[in-house]
C-alpha cells in the first residue's frame, strides 16, 4: 500500500517543532542536520545545525519535517491540514490539550453526526490539525 506522509517546513526551528510533536504524540524522533550530511560543505557555517530531515514515527503515524525553505520563502497558508486519527476518548483529549498549548482551538472537540468526536487546531508553529475519534471504530 502507498501512503502519504505529511510534511512540514519550518524556518530554523524545526528541532524545536518535532520536539513539541513529540511530547504531544509520543512516538520516535531521528533527526538529520545539515551538518551531518553530504550537503555540509556546500551550507554557510550558520546553517550547519538547521535540520535537512526529522521524522517523527509511531505505529502507522510519520511526521516529517525540515528547515529547508525554498527560495520563495515560507508561506503558511490554510491549504495543508494534518488530520489526526486517535484509538480513543482519552488519547483525543489529551493531544487535542497539548497541541493547542500556546495555539488556537479553533473548533473544540465535540460529538459530530457522523458517530466521531472531533476538533481542529491551530497549533503554535501555525500548522492546522484535524482529530477524529471514531466512537463506533473497533479498535
Amino acid at each position: 500500500m502507498t501512503f502519504i506522509h505529511p510534511y512540514l517546513t519550518f524556518n530554523g526551528n524545526c528541532r524545536e517543532a518535532m520536539t513539541f510533536y513529540l511530547e504531544c504524540l509520543g512516538g520516535k524522533l531521528i533527526f538529520q542536520t545539515i551538518g551531518g550530511s553530504p550537503l555540509s560543505k556546500k551550507m554557510p557555517k550558520k546553517m550547519k545545525d538547521c535540520i535537512l530531515h526529522a521524522t517523527l514515527t509511531k505505529e502507522t503515524m510519520v511526521l516529517q519535517g525540515s528547515d529547508i525553505v525554498p527560495q520563495i520563502g515560507l508561506i503558511k497558508g490554510n491549504a495543508v491540514s494534518l488530520s489526526l486519527d486517535c484509538s480513543c476518548e482519552e488519547e483525543i483529549k489529551k493531544v487535542y490539550a497539548k497541541l493547542s498549548e500556546e495555539g488556537e482551538a479553533d473548533h473544540p472537540l465535540e460529538y459530530t453526526f457522523w458517530g466521531s468526536l472531533f476538533g481542529t487546531l491551530t497549533d503554535k508553529y501555525g500548522n492546522h490539525w484535524m482529530l477524529n475519534f471514531n466512537k463506533n471504530s473497533k479498535n
